[in-house]
């Protein structure tokens, strides 16, 4: 059948960019890594090292996740020849839509994992470390703040990845003014490096008795989660380290004494906070690694700013320094400004459906496309 053949043709297209994938990934390698693992975790003093132990079960989990996608598309390739085989012998025009439908997941499975090839920054597989916060638009904005925060957990969630609650500060008549949390997952930081930057919402104010338009923004900050280790030194003498109260959200692990850490690190004025782990001591861990993290990638746009002979400037949490845009009224749309992806469902994306922003920035930045969000304003 005619239908059949074009969708055979569609799939062998495709032949090429499994094998690239496969190759790229290093499959077979992987396998016997996994192999070697498995002999060692299974070996009586493992756990003699929990450290050690932890690490390198992370690794065996990974590499078998990846094995086990890239296994499964292969073998969904083949199922999907013997069923338009099948259709073709049987003159069967019913199996034209179950085709259509395994073609189209295999497509889509594909896609995804090929996003992971572009995955190769040295910092692409940690964790990625967050922070939200409010910026102009007051009240508006922290309710803002409080929605992009659910669409980033919603997300984490579909991922399969966990979400570990740093620090919560709350408006102070509805929303947060600002939260700090991690995200635990492979290619955490790879994925979600994307979402720096200013986040623009327009929508009808819930907070105005006059019904009118507000345009509120929010700042998303992403930085990997980093060790001792990673070549970051910091000096104590450069450090400020404040002692309070912990506060707001956080369950059991929040507690009313004196353990929840700010340090400022003075020569950059970067300041971060930690209130959500069981002591101070713990707090104040977290707060370093989350400022190795920051110094970092100070350190990475410096460069960045060198190579390219312009002055790096901290843009404000404003008008004209957004990379996304959210309209919810008089229209729903979701643009961003440096790919051009955009989508008319807006609370699919609130909602954390923001993988094909993710995928888009990705696509772009590994062609060298990204566009200044500046320049797509007009657009808007």
């Amino acid at each position: 059948m005619v239908e059949l053949d074009q969708m055979k043709l569609e799939l062998t297209q495709y032949t090429e960019t499994l094998k690239e994938v496969r190759d790229s990934l290093d499959i077979e390698n992987k396998k016997k890594r996994i192999e070697e693992l498995d002999m060692e975790m299974s070996g009586p003093d493992f756990w003699a090292d929990p450290e050690r132990a932890n690490k390198l079960s992370k690794e065996a989990k990974n590499m078998k996740d990846t094995v086990e996608k890239c296994d499964g598309l292969a073998q969904s390739y083949e199922d999907i020849l013997t069923l338009i085989e099948m259709g073709n012998e049987e003159n069967d025009a019913s199996m034209i839509d179950e085709v259509r439908s395994e073609l189209d997941s295999f497509i889509e499975g594909l896609e995804t994992i090929r996003l992971q090839t572009l995955l190769i920054g040295e910092y692409d597989n940690n964790n990625a470390i967050m922070r939200i916060n409010a910026g102009a638009g007051g009240t508006e904005s922290c309710d803002w703040a409080s929605m992009l925060f659910r669409m980033y957990s919603h997300w984490v969630d579909k991922k399969g990845f966990t979400l570990e609650l740093l620090d919560q500060q709350d408006g102070d008549e509805a929303g947060i003014k600002s939260v700090d949390f991690q995200v635990n997952g492979e290619n955490a930081y790879g994925y979600l490096r994307s979402e720096q930057g200013v986040h623009r919402l327009v929508r009808i104010s819930p907070f105005n008795a006059q019904g009118k338009r507000q345009t509120s923004f929010v700042s998303v900050d992403v930085v990997p989660e980093l060790t001792e280790d990673a070549g970051i030194e910091i000096n104590p003498d450069d450090l400020r380290i404040d002692t309070y109260r912990s506060s707001g959200a956080g369950g059991q692990h929040i507690n009313k004494t004196s353990s929840a850490i700010r340090i400022t690190h003075i020569p950059t004025g970067i300041v971060v906070q930690c209130q959500n782990e069981r002591s101070q001591f713990q707090n104040k861990d977290k707060a370093m690694e989350m400022l190795r993290g920051k110094l970092l990638i100070l350190k990475q746009a410096e460069e960045e700013a060198k190579m390219k002979g312009i002055q790096g400037d901290l843009k404000s949490i404003a008008w004209g320094s957004q990379i996304r845009s959210y309209f919810l009224q008089p229209y729903q749309l979701v643009k961003d400004l440096r790919t051009g992806e955009e989508t008319g469902n807006a609370d699919a994306v609130l909602n954390g459906d923001i993988d094909r922003f993710i995928n888009a920035y990705l696509k772009k930045k590994s062609q060298g496309a990204l566009m200044d969000a500046s320049e797509a304003e007009d657009d808007l």
